[in-house]
């Protein structure tokens, strides 16, 4: 297993996981948009007023969630540039005896280099219990200890 083919394989999954959310809200976006337009067309008083408010809530709610995966990206863009230094710290590919790990953004179960990771965010339990350790050093994953066997 290459270091860098499977950090490379890592990061693009997930860049492209976050993209593809980010391209499903805009299009919900887009269909609300359209739908606000149809609400201003059709009749006025009190249903025009709740429709129109109810768009705007939902508008809002994903607005929220497309800037949240954009905070994402910008985090997984500076993880191009991650150093190992042999402590875990967020850009960390961590192989222990219970699974293995990125810390980066929270994506899920990823397959690379026939390996399968998992890619979380560093504010994960597993993340946190992980951070500032080393290859050797044990951590607890629900009540058991279990082995950092090496840090990328």
């Amino acid at each position: 297993m290459s270091d860098n083919s499977t950090r490379k394989i890592l990061l693009e999954t997930c860049d492209q996981f976050l993209t593809r959310k980010k391209v499903v809200l805009k299009k919900a976006m887009d269909s609300l948009k359209e739908d606000l337009e149809n609400e201003s067309k059709s009749s006025a008083g009190d249903k025009y007023e709740t429709g129109r408010e109810m768009i705007n809530i939902e508008w809002n709610k994903l607005s929220n969630q497309l800037n949240q995966y954009d905070q994402l990206l910008t985090i997984l863009s500076r993880l191009q540039a991650h150093q190992p230094n042999g402590n875990i710290m967020l850009g960390s590919i961590v192989l222990t005896e219970a699974a293995n790990y990125f810390i980066s953004v929270p994506v899920g179960e990823i397959s690379a280099e026939e390996k399968k990771f998992y890619a979380i965010g560093a504010q994960a339990p597993v993340a946190k219990n992980l951070i500032g350790k080393k290859a050797g050093q044990f951590f607890t994953l629900n009540g058991r200890d279990y082995k950092i066997l090496e840090v990328i």
